[in-house]
């Protein structure tokens, strides 16, 4: 099983990529800037015995698109994981002030640069009748957030391509899911103090957040031919359930 991981340097990306290669699959990570990093994952990778490579993507460069999948070769499942952050960040400026360049950005790079990247795997996963696809996805995108909603505006945009897709193409053996993430400790993450972490945790049924591993694991799942006909969902890890309203 060939796998594209997008943005799969760090993070919850670089986790599902060593997961993915456990399970024996032949990996390829793609990486905007962090060549270095995206090198160490593959070499990781390899030191285990697995098969793996780096190509450069850039969501926000769709002419980068193409050529990365052409390079990757013919993908059985597709983890689009890279995603735009963008310049700003919540409670910085009021919902009315945040430029329309901004928006702009967010949408052009997280949602068409998404749908052109599904774009380049469906055809050849059509001939075979055999394909996988996982958008990642954050729970700021149904709970919202303080501050300026590019971010996750563009996220829950995501959740329903994935709808439409995965009726659109499960005729042709195609599954498309989102993983949405809670609030996740990778080593990328933000510095948030101990005690609200803790605070948080509390409040999830298994009273822990969640790893980049324990997301990997969500993701192998969906995007493998394990899943065998769980399609159009949206599938949230447990550290969603800390900002929920009905949190113990």
């Amino acid at each position: 099983m060939h796998v594209l991981i997008t943005g799969g340097s760090s993070g919850i990306g670089a986790a599902t990529a060593l997961a993915y290669a456990k399970t024996g699959a032949r990996v390829t990570i793609t990486y905007k800037s962090g060549a270095d990093r995206a090198a160490e994952v593959v070499k990781r990778i390899e030191e285990e015995g697995g098969e793996a490579a780096a190509v450069h993507l850039d969501l926000e460069d769709h002419t980068t698109i193409a050529p990365a999948v052409a390079e990757a070769g013919p993908v059985d499942a597709l983890v689009a994981n890279a995603v735009r952050w963008g310049t700003i960040m919540p409670n910085s400026v009021p919902f009315e002030d945040v430029p329309a360049a901004e928006w702009t950005a967010a949408l052009h790079a997280n949602v068409v640069g998404n749908a052109l990247l599904a774009q380049a795997v469906l055809r050849e996963m059509r001939r075979r009748k055999f394909g996988r696809i996982v958008f990642v996805s954050s729970g700021a995108a149904e709970e919202g957030m303080p501050g300026p909603g590019p971010y996750g505006t563009a996220k829950m945009a995501l959740h329903g391509m994935a709808r439409a897709l995965a009726w659109e193409a499960g005729r042709d053996g195609i599954l498309v899911n989102v993983a949405v993430a809670g609030l996740t400790i990778t080593g990328v993450s933000r510095p948030i103090p101990q005690p609200v972490l803790d605070e948080i945790a509390a409040r999830t049924p298994s009273r822990r957040l969640s790893t980049a591993d324990d997301l990997a694991a969500l993701i192998v799942f969906l995007g493998s031919a394990a899943n065998r006909n769980v399609t159009g969902e949206f599938v949230r890890d447990g550290s969603n359930a800390g900002r929920s309203s009905h949190a113990l």
